[in-house]
């Protein structure tokens, strides 16, 4: 299979709102993490680091611009592989020690990580089979209701369970954006991780639906309006709250 240059491996694409999605177009759709960047007037917010396999930090100027606030939506592979590279990291409680000692069991490296979830490698010297997460130990841990700040925005963190025990949410109500995580997004919700739960999934998703949403920004798939938002809450709910 083609590997592809480090100076290439990523992708960015301003949205509105000053919000940049940074990806990597390698990966195929369904493993592929969309990373969030937020400009702020005093700190940025990123949300969410990719796989890992090339560094976000030197390949991705806006990353280290300013002071960076990195959070971590919630502990698997596809979403926390850079979260080492940045000195501020932030992940609910639920989670810390999964961000602090992972293992390629509790972070779905183990069953998910071959060559096939690439269109193209990445530059040598990967290798799926000895692909790891860093350990990156949090600075601080996040609790339900904290608002973070940028300076000129905020963010409220909302805690949504189900498809991990400490996944969140960010809710901007000034401009009515949620940048979701993998609790929603429109795709194939995965349900059935080793610490999923399906009441804490659907309470969360309940929860979601009582919010304002203009835009979703989401863990995968593209980004999508409220009316969608309602449209996949109210399928997923009519299939599993029973």
């Amino acid at each position: 299979m083609e590997r592809i240059p480090a100076e290439k491996w990523y992708r960015t694409t301003k949205l509105a709102d000053d919000i940049t999605l940074i990806d990597e177009p390698y990966i195929k759709q369904f493993y592929r993490c969309n990373i969030w960047h937020v400009r702020g007037r005093h700190k940025d917010l990123l949300v969410d680091s990719g796989m890992g396999v090339v560094s976000l930090r030197e390949h991705v100027a806006l990353t280290s611009e300013k002071s960076v606030m990195a959070v971590a939506s919630h502990t698997h592979f596809d979403h926390i592989g850079c979260q080492h590279e940045f000195p501020n990291r932030l992940v609910h409680k639920a989670e810390a020690d999964l961000l602090a000692h992972p293992t390629r069991q509790n972070t779905l490296v183990e069953g998910c990580v071959a060559d096939d979830i690439f269109d193209a490698l990445p530059p040598e010297p990967y290798k799926s089979s000895a692909y790891a997460v860093e350990p990156a130990p949090a600075s601080h841990l996040l609790e339900d209701g904290e608002v973070l700040s940028t300076g000129d925005r905020h963010f409220e963190v909302i805690h949504t369970p189900g498809h991990s025990p400490g996944g969140i949410a960010l809710w901007e109500k000034a401009t009515e954006t949620l940048i979701a995580g993998d609790i929603v997004y429109d795709g194939p919700l995965v349900t059935d991780c080793y610490h999923s739960n399906m009441a804490d999934y659907i309470a969360s998703m309940k929860r979601l639906a009582d919010l304002p949403v203009r835009t979703i920004h989401g863990g995968h798939f593209p980004s999508f309006d409220g009316k969608r938002l309602h449209e996949i809450i109210d399928a997923f709910l009519k299939e599993h709250d029973k």
